[in-house]
């Protein structure tokens, strides 16, 4: 086998991932799932908005929802700081914007770093969110499926096209 073909075994077995915070944990999405990642601009709130809806913001030209993933996941809200991010994603023809705390790196994870979810997580509401665990050097790494943050009905209630 010659060093080219080991390089694309090696690649099928490597997830690239976006590392990023909520409250003093560590996430990772693939960078797959992402198109861009912006500052916090003016956030325009939506009326009778489910409480997660941040609002939405004109992201060139397009109006784009912005969900607070710290709300999702039923955590403590946290004001908008110079840290704060916005990951956007392309979901179903949608463009969402997902706000989180930080995002700190894009790391690479090998396919044996990637546990399961242990059984007591899986029986949890967020848990459907929630692809397994990253094992990184300096601690674990929650990985996240941002096409499953929101369900269809949601989407169709907050998306605007």
């Amino acid at each position: 086998m010659d060093i080219s073909q080991k390089q694309i075994m090696d690649t099928a077995q490597t997830v690239q991932v976006i590392v990023f915070d909520l409250q003093d944990e560590k996430y990772g999405v693939e960078i797959s799932q992402v198109r861009e990642i912006i500052k916090p601009t003016q956030i325009t709130r939506i009326p009778n908005a489910p409480d997660f809806v941040e609002g939405v913001i004109n992201l060139r030209g397009q109006i784009t929802t912005i969900i607070n993933l710290r709300k999702r996941f039923n955590m403590e809200p946290k004001e908008v700081d110079g840290n704060t991010r916005i990951i956007v994603v392309e979901y179903d023809n949608a463009v969402i914007g997902m706000m989180v705390d930080t995002v700190n790196e894009v790391k690479y994870l090998s396919s044996k770093d990637i546990e399961h979810l242990p059984s007591i997580i899986t029986t949890r509401s967020e848990a459907k969110f929630l692809k397994g665990v990253g094992k990184l050097e300096d601690g674990l790494l929650i990985l996240i499926d941002l096409n499953k943050v929101l369900n269809e009905n949601e989407i169709e209630g907050i998306v605007y096209e």
